[in-house]
């Protein structure tokens, strides 16, 4: 028995790896997080799957049904949204599944993050503007954050931010980078990318707090934060500049 550890993707039912969709397709048993997982990635169980929607289950009650699975000799698929890399609550379920003695496998997903850039149509790294993009988010119930690991420290190397799980915390964010950014930075917020209501407000450090409270946000959005969102006039990447030689191009 072997349970295997899904990336879902960011919502739509088509942005799943096709190794992931074909490990539902096998797996007779399926739990997925039913509050931010698409039920739509669920028509790909076989006929007849055992699905359980975790969103009310606790972790005991999550490793009772890795448990049960293994008595009865079932494979799991185990999904959950995004990527399995960053904020997916995959450890500690490995650490039970360790302690019994179960096999797992992970899957990489299409990561939200990924997503949303696509909705927005840029490209994150810009030549000479921003080269680094941070993923991060701010403290909150389920988890807090290191005491270093702030927005502020991050801000200040000038990367484009990613911040997850913070529209609550809209003003604090915008507190805190607008020193560092200036209030002319360009924000993107990115509502349920992918999804059939996915929608996108843009605007400044300094407007941001207005418009979405015009267009009011609970969840499942992902704040950017910096020039690369902006950017025209930047110099070119020199990957393909006539001038520029590289083993594969094979100019004299």
């Amino acid at each position: 028995m072997t349970v295997h550890f899904i990336g879902a993707g960011p919502g739509a039912a088509d942005l799943i790896t096709v190794r992931g969709r074909d490990l539902i397709g096998k797996c007779p048993v399926c739990l997925y997080a039913g509050s931010i997982v698409s039920p739509e990635l669920l028509q790909y169980c076989p006929p007849g799957a055992r699905i359980i929607d975790t969103a009310p289950m606790s972790l005991d009650e999550i490793e009772a049904e890795y448990l049960r699975a293994a008595a009865a000799s079932e494979d799991v698929a185990r999904l959950h949204s995004g990527d399995l890399s960053v904020w997916s609550a995959v450890a500690e379920q490995i650490r039970r599944l360790e302690k019994h003695g179960l096999d797992y496998t992970m899957t990489p997903g299409v990561p939200a993050f990924a997503a949303a850039a696509s909705a927005l149509g840029r490209e994150l790294t810009i030549p000479a503007v921003a080269q680094s993009l941070v993923l991060t988010r701010v403290s909150g119930r389920a988890s807090p954050m290191p005491n270093e690991e702030t927005l502020a420290k991050f801000g200040a190397t000038g990367a484009t931010l990613a911040i997850h799980l913070a529209i609550h915390a809209l003003p604090h964010v915008v507190a805190e980078l607008t020193p560092l950014y200036g209030a002319a930075c360009p924000v993107a917020v990115v509502v349920k990318a992918s999804w059939p209501d996915e929608r996108i407000l843009r605007g400044t450090l300094a407007d941001i707090e207005g418009k979405v409270a015009a267009e009011p946000v609970e969840r499942t959005a992902i704040i950017f934060v910096g020039r690369s969102l902006a950017a025209e006039d930047f110099r070119e990447s020199s990957l393909y500049d006539p001038a520029y030689q590289r083993r594969f191009r094979g100019r004299e």
